[in-house]
């Protein structure tokens, strides 16, 4: 006798998505974000753990909201779209912390530099929109350090220290849409 699943396919709807990020500039943060972007999600809202992840972010889609900035991303100083031009995320396990959280371990990919991290998510619930798709939602929050996929650029200061931070913090919203 076969068993039913409950797994469904939902892609990230990148217009009611973000994946957005912030690093200390100075003395301030710069945020930023990717604005293309797409994913998978197959999701088992009663086994959470039978489900998976997969995320790729063109590299080239940065946007800091000023272009010599956001050009000087892109170069080999930073993030060497020519030569990296995603970052991935595929996960490899998936663990209940909550009702509503988890933490999604996987494979992450950022400049050539592969990596198992840990990501923790917060399920938003299933809703339906009002053409009768059926739409999930996920939010997350990380803090990686950029040195560890070797973001090594940096200006030293006349009154000392680094014009950027090590730290990187990443949000994601997503609102996926099921297939």
């Amino acid at each position: 006798m076969a068993t039913a699943t409950t797994t469904r396919t939902f892609v990230i709807d990148k217009a009611h998505s973000e994946t957005v990020f912030q690093v200390r500039h100075l003395i301030t943060r710069v945020r930023g974000r990717f604005s293309n972007f797409e994913g998978t999600i197959e999701f088992d809202q009663e086994h959470p753990e039978a489900s998976s992840v997969s995320v790729s972010i063109d590299a080239a889609s940065i946007d800091t909201n000023e272009p010599d900035r956001d050009k000087h991303l892109r170069s080999a100083d930073f993030f060497d779209v020519e030569t990296f031009p995603k970052l991935t995320f595929q996960s490899t396990r998936i663990a209940k912390t909550g009702a509503n959280s988890f933490d999604v371990k996987g494979t992450f990919v950022l400049h050539g530099v592969t990596k198992e991290i840990t990501v923790p998510v917060t399920f938003l619930g299933v809703a339906t929109d009002p053409w009768g798709n059926a739409r999930a939602g996920f939010e997350s929050e990380i803090t990686i350090n950029r040195k560890d996929y070797g973001l090594l650029w940096n200006a030293a200061l006349e009154t000392g220290g680094f014009l950027l931070g090590d730290e990187v913090k990443i949000s994601l919203q997503i609102q996926a849409i099921a297939k």
